[in-house]
């Protein structure tokens, strides 16, 4: 009940809506703390539950309709259905509802959000626009700083065998 969660969701077929996976993907090839656990949340579910449950901070990143330009990111902490964005994309359930679920079962955990916003996904594709491929390495600088910020919370015990 120690480590960083860093939740990349979205849809990696749908081009833009799977911003969040890009990320993941992205900072896999970093060298990150053995405190931090990087996961591909895919389409979201009830099944991410129990790793959100299983850590001391949840960084998420997801793609957002929300008619800001394409590519703008922003940094939320949110807590209540009134602090997210306005839409967020359409997974298997929303992302609204599995951390409403998370919050009314679990403990008090620090989240953050990176939502992306994209247009609404109309094709198949792998790739990402230019405009929000070109944010993917400023919003895994951006988690970075956040895992460097969240440490704190992380138990001085904790490290890659094994984290209380």
């Amino acid at each position: 009940m120690g480590k960083i969660l860093i939740l990349g969701v979205g849809n990696y077929l749908m081009g833009d809506e799977g911003v969040g996976v890009h990320v993941i993907r992205y900072l896999e090839k970093l060298q990150l703390p053995a405190y931090v656990e990087c996961m591909d949340g895919g389409t979201g579910g009830f099944h991410l539950l129990e790793p959100m449950q299983s850590a001391k901070a949840i960084i998420l990143i997801d793609a957002t309709v929300d008619g800001a330009p394409v590519g703008t990111a922003r940094r939320l902490e949110p807590r209540f259905s009134k602090d997210y964005p306005r839409t967020l994309t359409a997974h298997d359930i929303g992302l609204k509802d599995l951390l409403d679920s998370f919050h009314l079962l679990s403990r008090e955990a620090n989240v953050i959000l990176f939502a992306v916003s994209i247009e609404p996904p109309t094709d198949l594709s792998t790739e990402l626009s230019p405009s929000v491929a070109a944010v993917v390495p400023e919003i895994a600088r951006s988690v970075v700083a956040e895992i460097e910020r969240l440490k704190r919370f992380v138990p001085a015990d904790c490290n890659a065998q094994s984290c209380p």
